[in-house]
């Protein structure tokens, strides 16, 4: 990959932490968003250094629209360009539609949909203008099959399965791809419980018979980013060790 600058949501732990340092390694300089957890942000940024990369820790909510904006203004600024979006800014609830308050409802849609809406509005003006413009959503496994304890969670993802399709459709003339990538279960904190409490029957219903790793799930978001990946576009990737097959 030719020198890029991208920005990674939700880069402080996880599936962004590994995807953040992959495009590291990549050779992109990276802006790393984080929400509350700035020691660990910090961190990612310590290991993006030590691969002689640039990288600065950004701290925003990807739901406010005004955050959002000073997020890419500072990465614009201090790393002198955008060229790749990962949006994998989430937020963990659980529940059925009985046992869901309006405000996790609400929240849900407001992390996942309107964060990535938020941040790829902002950010195409600097793809366009550079030529070239990757962006990759984090969409998941339950936005192929619904999920009988989080609609919320399911709803907001495969609304950004639809946003994937309809920003492909939109920015293919300016040579900026628009993909998605739905894992299935990874080892990350935020599914820590569920795995805790059924991981044995979870790994008996994956062909692999495993628990995917964050870098697993990175490898394949930075393919999507990369020159490799220049004529795919408007796809979901599963990355589910065999849970799902179309």
């Amino acid at each position: 990959m030719k020198p890029k600058i991208a920005l990674v949501t939700g880069a402080s732990r996880g599936i962004g932490a590994a995807t953040a340092i992959k495009l590291a390694q990549q050779g992109c300089d990276i802006a790393v968003n984080y929400l509350s957890r700035a020691d660990s942000a910090r961190a990612v940024v310590r290991q993006i250094e030590a691969l002689g990369r640039k990288a600065i820790a950004i701290q925003a909510d990807v739901s406010n629209y005004t955050q959002v904006q000073q997020m890419i203004e500072t990465t614009v600024r201090e790393l002198g360009g955008l060229h790749i979006l990962v949006n994998n800014a989430g937020y963990s609830s659980h529940g059925g539609i009985e046992q869901l308050s309006l405000e996790e409802w609400t929240r849900m849609l407001a992390v996942t949909l309107n964060g990535a809406f938020y941040c790829a509005k902002l950010a195409v003006p600097h793809m366009r203008q550079a030529g070239w413009g990757r962006i990759v959503n984090l969409g998941s496994l339950r936005a192929l099959t619904g999920s009988a304890h989080g609609p919320h969670y399911a709803a907001a993802k495969a609304g950004l399965i639809g946003l994937t399709k309809s920003l492909a459709l939109e920015l293919a003339p300016y040579n900026i791809t628009v993909n998605a990538v739905a894992p299935g279960y990874t080892d990350t904190e935020m599914n820590k419980k569920s795995l805790a409490e059924k991981g044995e029957q979870i790994r008996a219903s994956i062909p692999l018979k495993r628990i995917a790793r964050p870098d697993e799930i990175a490898s394949v978001i930075a393919f999507l980013c990369s020159d490799e990946a220049s004529y795919i576009t408007g796809e979901t990737i599963a990355a589910t060790g065999g849970l799902y097959m179309r």
